[in-house]
């Protein structure tokens, strides 16, 4: 669809570019050779370096509120006083907005930073004739996109993704899924979750949208060289937190061990349970087999992936409810052509289809990661065969252009909305949870 004749699109990012977040910087790529004029508002500075050279592509303008009080208040000041000069009555509703919802918040200090923000925001958009915003996340960037709207009338969308939605309270995403005019989340689990807390809601505004592959970056298994023999690899991906069940895998590992099993395993990412886990490796004596490699760009990973023999991934749910999606890693590692054991929480079901795409484990159950991953490691041509249908199943339900293209039209004509653009939920509901029957079963 061409944009020429309509405005540019706003994205309200918390942080951008972040490393961890190599799906939005493909989806807004992406974005852009459609043809899209984009807009990026970051919340907060950028992070600093390693950036992944793919944000280098990007041709957007990345506005960031300024540091320091006086610049802070100069801006922000003239900002809201322009909006209220333009959109008096729109301002004055969105002010008192923010005025009613400050006595029911847990944090209205933190609301009124993304009162202020949308100020910014909404000038920004103004001045730049912008048609549309969309939030990624549904806690405090669409928060701001929220009362931006409220500010601007321009519309406004969101997309959710795990830990804003299951951290978040049930009442503020209400809000924010009744304002929207349409909300985009990335697994079939989270958009049922949305439609039990919004039953008065429209289903049908809300819409799966996977995290697209480009798979045009990764070269399948057939198309990899031979290697030397060796002792095989197992890769894990994700930052060092709960929810990633990282101790799991290294539990998993010395299971493993002790079987008599050759191998080799890194986990690539960083956060603050890096010590723990170094000190867990270091009990079960596992320093000579475990490493942890800290983070990495997309195009280190990339060599990561291919040099991989088995990819595993044991997510859970954290005790504060915080959870995956669908981790973006265990797609690339499809992608690759890398045989895939995975946990059954969330959304992962949906891609890692048990004997079909890859074989999965209950959570917390490191005896059953162990025997499904030595089940793939005995086992090559199996793990060759789930490999051939994994790459599959994301060319049909996860290309990154095909994705892309669902939310561009929905971004273009909200009307469509209601025409089925994006998969039917039901559907793949009903996929994965058939999928997902035998991976505890097989899991002994």
């Amino acid at each position: 669809m061409s944009t020429q004749n309509h405005g540019p699109v706003a994205y309200v990012l918390k942080r951008y570019p972040r490393l961890t977040e190599t799906f939005i910087l493909n989806e807004i790529r992406a974005m852009e050779r459609l043809g899209e004029r984009l807009h990026i508002f970051s919340l907060l500075p950028p992070e600093p370096p390693p950036h992944h050279p793919m944000v280098a592509e990007v041709r957007a303008a990345v506005h960031v509120p300024p540091s320091g009080w006086r610049a802070t208040l100069r801006v922000f000041g003239a900002a809201h006083l322009r909006m209220f000069g333009a959109e008096p009555l729109r301002y004055l509703g969105a002010l008192g907005l923010a005025v009613r919802r400050t006595l029911t918040s847990r944090h209205p200090i933190s609301l009124w930073r993304q009162f202020a923000r949308a100020g910014v925001l909404a000038h920004m958009c103004r001045r730049e004739a912008v048609r549309h915003i969309h939030a990624h996340f549904a806690n405090a960037p669409t928060s701001v996109a929220h009362f931006a709207h409220r500010m601007s009338g321009i519309p406004f969308s969101f997309t959710a993704h795990a830990k804003d939605i299951y951290l978040s309270r049930p009442a503020i995403l209400r809000r924010h899924l009744h304002a929207a005019v349409f909300v985009a989340t990335c697994t079939a689990y989270n958009a049922e979750y949305l439609r039990r807390i919004a039953p008065n809601l429209d289903p049908q505004r809300i819409h799966l949208v996977y995290h697209g592959i480009d798979l045009q970056n990764f070269a399948a298994a057939d198309e990899r060289a031979e290697r030397q023999p060796r002792r095989r690899r197992i890769l894990a991906v994700g930052r060092l937190v709960p929810k990633k069940g990282h101790e799991d895998l290294i539990a998993a590992c010395a299971v493993l061990r002790d079987q008599g099993v050759k191998f080799e395993c890194e986990i690539v990412g960083s956060g603050p349970l890096r010590d723990a886990l170094l000190a867990q490796i270091g009990r079960l004596d596992l320093a000579e087999r475990v490493i942890l490699s800290g983070p990495m760009t997309h195009r280190e990973l990339i060599v990561r992936y291919r040099e991989a023999d088995l990819f595993v991934l044991a997510p859970r749910i954290a005790e504060d409810g915080d959870r995956d999606g669908i981790p973006n890693v265990i797609a690339e590692a499809m992608a690759v052509g890398v045989p895939v054991v995975a946990t059954d929480v969330s959304g992962i079901p949906e891609l890692v289809r048990h004997g079909s795409t890859g074989l999965l484990a209950p959570s917390r159950d490191p005896q059953a990661l162990a025997w499904q991953t030595k089940r793939l490691l005995d086992n090559p041509q199996l793990g060759r065969e789930l490999a051939r249908a994994a790459r599959e199943v994301l060319r049909r339900e996860f290309d990154l252009w095909e994705t892309t293209r669902d939310l561009h039209a929905l971004m273009g004509h909200p009307s469509c909305c209601a025409h089925g653009m994006a998969r039917d939920t039901e559907e793949v509901t009903a996929e994965f949870e058939a999928a997902a029957v035998g991976a505890g079963e097989g899991a002994r």
